[in-house]
């Protein structure tokens, strides 16, 4: 019971993440933190795995350094889109434009 428990709510977390980025692609904002939520599943996932398999944290450690470094770039991204667009909308965004 206490396994099932172990792998199942990360992967339950993993897949109400990507529910919830393919349902709402309206904000920049949003779709980023549904990213976010994500990694912080899969990071979960990886933790629970590497004390089972008895290995060190360093692993668990060395991608977590990786999503905040993906997560600060993530809102870079969406700060220079709302300085040049004024807003985090998908739909006023045109990929075209320089």
């Amino acid at each position: 019971m206490l396994m099932s428990l172990y792998w199942g709510l990360p992967c339950f977390l993993f897949l109400m993440g990507i529910f919830v980025f393919v349902s709402n692609r309206k904000h920049l904002l949003s779709m980023l933190l549904s990213l976010e939520y994500i990694v912080l599943s899969k990071n979960k996932f990886l933790f629970i795995f590497l004390n089972l398999m008895d290995y060190s944290s360093f692993f668990s450690m060395m991608f977590l350094t990786f999503s905040v470094c993906e997560g600060a770039l993530g809102l870079s991204i969406l700060v220079s889109m709302i300085r040049t667009h004024g807003n985090d909308y998908f739909q006023s965004f045109n990929i075209l434009q320089c």
